[in-house]
């Protein structure tokens, strides 16, 4: 079952469901808006990913308050401002906001949130269109909408980017059936 504002926030104001930092502003009929936070990584000086391998050369830059642009055809990783704690029984899916989408912004194409994950979420950013796009620290960048599992799991998040901040490149490399 999907929730409600009013669900979320009593969930935020009981302390089962963690959004720091929470603005109440930011809370839609069914979803919660998130937004960019402060730390962008682009995966620059890589001939070639081998997923076996941690990924070398990747640079990272925080965003001022003048923000940045996304180039046609690039992709990088972007974080939220907020930091994240679903309960054991909460999973969460992240969505792009129209808005950016109609200009041609993707965002998060791994978009689920396992229940019981913490952290910052990290986004995959790419731009489809055929002009640069500019990004704002703290502007809504994506959605989470929340939902109720059916029962507690018997595997409860507790993966490789729990705890997250920033934009955290891919730790594929640590799966153990590669």
């Amino acid at each position: 079952m999907i929730l409600s504002d009013i669900t979320i926030k009593e969930l935020i104001k009981e302390g089962e469901l963690e959004v720091e930092p929470f603005e109440e502003k930011n809370l839609q009929c069914s979803s919660l808006d998130l937004r960019l936070g402060d730390e962008v990584a682009i995966y620059s000086e890589t001939e070639c990913i081998d997923i076996r391998s941690e990924v070398v050369g990747v640079r990272r830059f925080k965003v001022g308050e003048e923000g940045f642009k996304i180039e046609p055809g690039q992709f990088l990783l972007a974080t939220t401002l907020e930091y994240v704690k679903l309960p054991n029984y909460i999973t969460a899916f992240v969505e792009g906001r129209s808005s950016l989408g109609r200009l041609g912004l993707f965002i998060e194409n791994a978009g689920w949130v396992d229940a019981g994950f913490e952290g910052q979420i990290t986004l995959e950013l790419f731009n489809a269109n055929h002009c640069p796009i500019k990004l704002y620290k703290g502007m809504r960048v994506c959605q989470l909408v929340f939902a109720r599992l059916d029962r507690v799991p018997e595997k409860v998040y507790s993966g490789k980017y729990r705890g997250q901040r920033g934009a955290t490149p891919s730790k594929i490399y640590m799966d153990k059936d590669l």
